[in-house]
Order: structure tokens, then sequence, then C-alpha cells
């Protein structure tokens, strides 16, 4: 595993668990809102934490913590994922992914294997609008849908998440998204916000109370749709 950051300790990116995140290194996207733009490229000389450190540090707090959250960067780029994962699992912790599900056979074998307990999944935008929002101009979204529809079964705790900018995003995508994982999916509407790393300046997010706007459209239908911070 290319592991690039390790932060010790987070109480709010795995629900209602304590936990650590690494950041691996590499993407298969560009998405122009990326915060993590640093980490994007899959470099294995620049420096970045040892497997032997996480361990080593999950064997110090295994009795503090509950699990641990992988991202990116794309973690299922990483060809040794699930050897990684099975070495979390023998301190008895549980883990989450997060993913924009390009890789749906890498996923579903983990989730097959019952080596994740909680998936993260990005939706960028509808489907039409994949090579403008995440930069690839080629884009194969079929591996998306699939990963999708393997959530959406249900075998592993889930959720949706979409970053909103005023650039690429308008109610109706996000109407369209609530229409193609169903009224069960737990779904998150995030704001975008500015940091020195994201990828490409000049972009903004909506002002809350517009995403609370199209919240309060869409609750009747989609119960599951958040907003995340609030």
């Amino acid at each position: 595993m290319v592991i690039d950051g390790f932060e010790k300790l987070t109480l709010l990116d795995y629900p209602e668990n304590i936990a650590c995140i690494i950041f691996t290194r590499g993407c298969n996207l560009r998405c122009p809102f990326c915060q993590n733009s640093t980490i994007l490229e899959f470099d294995k000389k620049k420096p970045g934490f040892t497997e032997e450190e996480i361990f080593e540090y999950l064997e110090k707090r295994k009795n503090i913590l509950d699990g641990i959250v992988i991202t990116g960067g794309e973690p299922l780029l990483q060809p040794d994922i699930k050897e990684f994962i099975k070495k979390v699992k023998k301190y008895n912790l549980k883990v989450k992914l997060d993913t924009n599900g390009t890789n749906y056979l890498k996923l579903k074998e983990l989730i097959e294997e019952k080596l994740v307990d909680y998936v993260a999944m990005d939706i960028k935008n509808i489907f039409e609008k994949y090579p403008l929002t995440t930069g690839i101009k080629d884009i194969n979204t079929e591996n998306i849908k699939k990963s999708i529809n393997l959530l959406k079964k249900n075998n592993v705790d889930y959720e949706f998440r979409t970053t909103i900018i005023k650039k690429h995003h308008i109610f109706e995508d996000i109407e369209n998204i609530c229409k193609i994982i169903g009224k069960e999916s737990k779904y998150y509407l995030q704001n975008f916000v500015e940091s020195e790393n994201v990828l490409e300046k000049n972009i903004e997010g909506y002002e809350d109370e517009e995403l609370v706007n199209w919240q309060e459209k869409l609750k009747k239908t989609y119960p599951k749709l958040k907003i995340r911070g609030q």
C-alpha cells in the first residue's frame, strides 16, 4: 500500500465509530473540486507512511479504536489493498472504505469476502456529466453504475455522497441521482469548501440555504437525503 497521509483519530469520518484514517496515493479521476490534489499521482518515491508504522499504531490503540477509514486518492487502485485489510482485521477493527466506484470488481470482492464494514461511494454527478465533473473525457461509467447497484443490494452498510459546486450541479441533477439510488439509500450532499489544495481554482459551492431548499423539495420522496454537517 502506498500511504500518503495518516490521521490518528477522527470522531467524524466513520459514523458512530472512533477511527483513524489513512490516505492512499493515486487516483484515476481529476475532479476539479478535489481537496486532495497533492496525492493524485501514484508516486512511490514520495515520502509517506509505511504499513509497519500503521500497524504499530493499531497495536497500541486497538482497545480504543473501533475502526479504520481507508480513503484517498482512490484506495481500490492499490493492488495489495485486500491483503492490507486482512491484516487490519486481525486487530478486530471495522473497515470503512471511501471509493469513487470505478473498480467494481475489486469492490465486489471485498464486500463478498466481508472485508469491509461500511462503504462511502462518491457519485460525482449524473452520468451524462461525468466527463465534465471528473476531468476524464472518455470515462466509462458502466462500472460506476454496477457499483451503485452492488451497494443497493444492502450486503454492506453504505452511503452515497456528492460534492456540490455551482459550476457543475443544478437541482435537477441531484433529483436524478436520487432516482438512480432510490429512497432506501443514505445520500449526503456535501457543499464545496475552498482550500489551498483544491485542484481547480475559482470554483464555488452554493449558499447553505440553497442546499437546504433542495433537501426540502426532495425529502418527502427521499427521506434519507441529508446535508453533511447539518
